[in-house]
């Protein structure tokens, strides 16, 4: 017998626009689909690496609270970003967002359509 999970979904974050659910809690663990900056109807919403960043943790942080959990119970990211050469200053952002509670992570380069980031989440309830 397989364990029950949970979809998760929130007024407050990107919609998923394709086969797939924007979060799923499992036992005590929060999965997040990959976000990007993208508003709740849908429309990306471009900026600077900080800025989109930024946009993307929030969504994040709106799914996850949705769940009953937050930012600080991350424990691994995996983060996209369209030009690797973006890094340091996705990080200064990425590390604003997260204060002092720094997850594991792995950033790699990826072929994004119309975002500059993209990240998904796994987090304690």
């Amino acid at each position: 017998m397989s364990d029950p999970f949970t979809r998760i979904e929130t007024p407050n974050a990107a919609t998923a626009t394709g086969g797939y659910a924007p979060a799923l809690v499992w036992r005590d663990l929060v999965f997040v689909s990959g976000q990007g900056s993208i508003d709740s109807a849908g429309t990306t919403i471009p900026g600077t690496i900080e800025e989109e960043t930024e946009r993307t943790l929030r969504n994040i942080q709106e799914l996850l609270r949705a769940a009953g959990s937050d930012l600080d119970r991350v424990l691994k990211c995996t983060c996209y970003l369209a030009d690797i050469a973006d890094f340091d200053r996705f990080d200064a952002a990425y590390r604003a967002v997260f204060g002092s509670h720094l997850p594991t992570r792995s950033t790699v380069q990826a072929g994004l359509d119309g975002i500059k980031v993209e990240i998904d989440a796994i987090a304690a309830l």
